[in-house]
């Protein structure tokens, strides 16, 4: 029995790995002589530069590079062994869990240590580069990402803007003649799981700038900024981005790569699955078995489970997610290629209890699994 094993991590619990170990115990104490295929997954935000070091090789890269403030922070990324390749999760520089509440500065906040991140593997000879957005703190159209990299932005008078979201209320030119040959010849992909556009009800500033602590007045403010960002972007690259799906996520980081750079944009579970080559791990399996902390009706839309689930039904195989918990209706998902989903909770218990029994459980339920696959 051959047996693929592609979770996401169970957040505040256990990571895709820890996930894959368990379930792989258990596969293993119910049936001895099955061969169990570990592929940790992602979603395109945290946790995908450990799936690929795990399913690639490489080296992780620490830089200490600007935090959303322009504080110095210690920050991570991936790149392969040829250098070719990396991951960057804009997260790790710009990511909100960076600031204390307090400090949440919506319209100052800026990218330019994500893009930091991204201009070191680019010296190191990367030219395929998996922008792995989710989690800002910032709302700057993914200006200080692209000022990193060389752009400068200004306002009517030629002077270049200060970093944040608020000051591109005053762009007007963009000068990116200081932009590398290398950068521009590097391939960026975006994976996000939103399918927010830039601007307007349901945009980057609306949506999400008031959990980066912008008040109402803020997120309006946001907002026209960034029309006028994306007026300019189309103005000088001939590229609108105002309401282009998923060109909100992270703050528009999204949309600011689309316009500028050419960025390819796409799920990031999708992304994920290429990367750590999820395809050609399903070629001979019998049964996957997929999983994340919290299954529920949003689990469709573009998470680990729905991916996996489609991956699985073009190959006709029988797919099983395990979650902490599972919460139905899971028609969408079942129309995907899910065959049966499970929770790993064992009778009455609290949160506490369930994260802390997380793994034996897993384990349990696994072996409960395929059993029932081989009777």
């Amino acid at each position: 029995m051959r047996i693929v094993v592609a979770p996401d991590s169970f957040k505040g619990c256990l990571s895709a790995a820890a996930v894959c170990a368990a379930v792989e115990s258990g596969v293993h104490s119910a049936v001895s002589g099955a061969t169990v295929t570990a592929v940790p997954m992602a979603d395109g935000g945290e946790g995908t530069v450990d799936c690929f070091l795990r399913a690639r090789g490489g080296s992780e890269i620490v830089r200490t590079v600007a935090d959303p403030l322009g504080r110095p922070v210690e920050a991570r990324y991936a790149i392969a062994d040829d250098g070719r390749s990396a991951v960057v999760e804009l997260a790790a520089a710009s990511g909100l869990p960076l600031l204390a509440e307090g400090e949440r500065a919506a319209t100052r906040a800026d990218t330019y240590g994500t893009g930091e991140l991204i201009a070191d593997a680019i010296g190191r000879g990367a030219r395929d580069v998996l922008v792995c957005l989710g989690g800002s703190a910032t709302t700057d159209g993914g200006s200080g990402l692209l000022r990193a990299l060389g752009m400068r932005f200004l306002d009517a008078d030629g002077v270049a803007l200060p970093p944040g979201g608020g000051a591109l209320a005053e762009v007007a030119a963009i000068d990116d003649s200081g932009i590398p040959d290398a950068v521009r010849r590097t391939r960026f992909r975006v994976a996000c799981d939103v399918t927010n556009p830039f601007i307007g009800p349901s945009g980057a500033a609306t949506v999400f700038g008031p959990q980066k602590g912008a008040t109402p007045g803020q997120v309006r403010e946001l907002d026209a900024a960034l029309a006028r960002f994306a007026d300019v972007l189309a103005d000088h690259y001939g590229v609108r981005v105002h309401d282009l799906p998923g060109a909100g996520a992270a703050g528009g980081t999204c949309g600011g790569l689309v316009a500028a750079l050419g960025g390819e944009p796409a799920r990031g579970a999708v992304l994920v699955a290429d990367l750590v080559e999820l395809p050609a791990a399903l070629a001979d399996a019998d049964l996957v078995i997929t999983g994340e902390g919290r299954l529920d009706g949003q689990s469709a839309g573009g998470k680990v489970v729905s991916v996996v689930a489609e991956l699985a039904r073009r190959r006709g195989l029988p797919v099983v997610a395990l979650a902490g918990s599972v919460l139905p209706p899971l028609d969408d998902l079942y129309d995907l290629g899910l065959t049966a989903a499970f929770s790993i909770a064992d009778g009455p218990r609290t949160l506490d209890e369930l994260i802390g029994s997380a793994g034996p459980l897993l384990a349990d339920l696994a072996g409960h699994v395929v059993r029932l696959r081989t009777s």
